[in-house]
């Protein structure tokens, strides 16, 4: 959201140098410079996700045990960071590319993708494996919202890269018609919602989990008010406020899609091994013993989405 305060008030070169904000000063020389102010205040804030991000990798290292796939999307935010910082600078050197513009954008997506994950698999036991809880079919459908959605961020960056709002009045466009791509823009919104509606109805016609119905719910909502904001911000000649309330928009969409297919796993707890009982005397067995050292292996977290799997097309 800062990154897009800097486009949507023309303050992409407000810092016109890069590490530094001006040749030889780290910060704008003159605090009377609003554009300047703006750019140096989003560095700021990397700065302060850079140091949230250090303590998430010393967090991950620290702990006791060590869990691998947490050391892993902690290191991933670190990845993350620096790509940040280094396109932020590209931006810059190329003048508010729209190409630099659109992918600084989709990788904050990514960053953020990845830091969501980290803060679900953080609250799971050490001693859990996460397995699948819905039916395959419900899986892989999720798996295809999940793409759709994708498709939906890339065209709506490829939208705000062609009409105004470039970051500086002298900023290079995508050489593009506004309306063409605002159209496949808001084609894919409207398959990406049909699809959501399609799937809130399978879920609660298969008996899928309660969460999982709720978070479809979730999705559908963030979507239609999403929707609703994008063509509110078209008809009215695209406004610098609604822009940014439509970015805002854009990362709870695509979050809410990630919780979706992060509900289609729980942490399982693996069945203690049992004890040996002593007996009193050697040879000598307890009454009852042998019936229970018959019993079956416990049942399967996936037991009860049996017949749900069957009723999903």
């Amino acid at each position: 959201m800062s990154g897009g305060a800097v486009r949507l008030t023309e303050s992409g070169l407000g810092c016109p140098s890069w590490p530094n904000c001006e040749p030889g000063s780290l910060g704008p020389r003159a605090a009377s410079d609003s554009h300047a102010m703006v750019e140096f205040v989003n560095r700021i804030f990397t700065g302060l996700i850079s140091a949230a991000v250090i303590a998430a990798v010393l967090g991950s290292l620290l702990r006791n045990p060590r869990r691998r796939d947490l050391v892993w999307l902690s290191l991933g935010l670190v990845g993350g960071v620096v790509g940040q910082i280094v396109l932020g600078g590209i931006t810059v050197l190329t003048d508010l590319h729209p190409g630099a513009v659109m992918s600084h954008f989709l990788l904050s997506i990514v960053l953020l993708t990845d830091a969501i994950v980290l803060c679900v698999r953080a609250g799971y036991r050490d001693d859990a494996v996460t397995r699948r809880v819905v039916p395959r079919a419900v899986l892989r459908y999720t798996l295809l919202l999940t793409l759709v959605a994708s498709v939906v961020v890339v065209t709506g960056t490829v939208v705000t890269n062609t009409g105004p709002h470039a970051g500086d009045r002298e900023a290079k466009r995508f050489d593009l018609t506004l309306p063409q791509v605002a159209r496949v823009h808001g084609t894919s919104v409207v398959v990406f919602l049909v699809l959501v509606l399609l799937g809130l109805w399978l879920a609660r016609r298969a008996g899928a989990l309660e969460h999982l119905q709720s978070r479809f719910t979730m999705l559908l909502g963030a979507v239609v008010a999403q929707g609703a904001i994008g063509y509110w911000q078209y008809f009215t000649g695209v406004p610098a406020l609604l822009v940014g309330i439509h970015l805002a928009g854009a990362t709870l969409v695509w979050s809410a899609t990630l919780l979706l297919l992060l509900g289609c796993y729980e942490p399982t707890q693996l069945p203690a091994e049992p004890r040996a009982r002593a007996n009193p005397r050697p040879g000598l067995r307890r009454p009852g013993e042998g019936a229970r050292s018959c019993a079956g292996p416990p049942s399967s977290p996936n037991a009860s989405n049996a017949a749900s799997a069957r009723r999903w097309p």
